[in-house]
């Protein structure tokens, strides 16, 4: 990417259309800005997460999860490009069972919730969701490489694992559903 923004208000978004990164002009209300627009959002809660303390190993993952996060917007954003690979989806893989065998198995279902942070990757994990769905959407209209998908999935499963991870750090544990015929 040779361009850098220089000028941020352009004025040319005022008639409800934006500019993709091939030169196309699109509606802000097409499928592929609503997906771009949900990775950003994504990528922004991570942002959010990480001014947080958080453990070494944590902000380390998450880190490199806003640059990758980066580079799918982008890959959104150039229709036909390919950014994402499988070496980033299975670093996530990684990551998931290297933080999964830190926990305890899951008995019950856990609420959003616990310390700060763990809230804080919760919400994160919803909007990761929200940002799968969309690319979803957007496939069935336009090529979209699988491993857009692929590494949302992986990447919300991962910020559920790292909710629980951090509840634990700060001291604490899940926070158990109670089942109302258990109340």
């Amino acid at each position: 990417m040779g361009n850098r923004l220089s000028k941020i208000a352009t004025r040319v978004g005022d008639d409800g259309s934006t500019g993709l990164g091939d030169g196309s002009r699109v509606s802000k209300a097409d499928a592929r800005i609503a997906a771009i627009g949900d990775v950003d959002e994504l990528n922004s809660t991570l942002g959010v997460l990480l001014c947080e303390t958080l453990p070494d190993e944590v902000r380390a993952a998450l880190t490199r999860i806003q640059h990758d996060l980066f580079d799918l917007g982008g890959e959104l954003c150039m229709p036909g490009q390919v950014v994402l690979r499988d070496a980033q989806v299975e670093q996530l893989d990684a990551w998931l069972e290297q933080f999964n065998a830190t926990l305890p198995p899951l008995a019950e279902f856990i609420l959003p919730g616990g310390s700060r942070t763990a809230a804080l990757a919760h919400v994160s994990r919803t909007v990761c969701r929200r940002a799968e769905r969309s690319v979803v959407i957007l496939g069935a209209q336009a090529a979209v490489e699988a491993h857009a998908r692929h590494y949302l999935n992986r990447l919300s499963d991962l910020l559920f694992v790292l909710a629980r991870v951090l509840n634990r750090a700060a001291g604490g544990t899940d926070v158990l559903w109670l089942n109302e015929h258990r109340r």
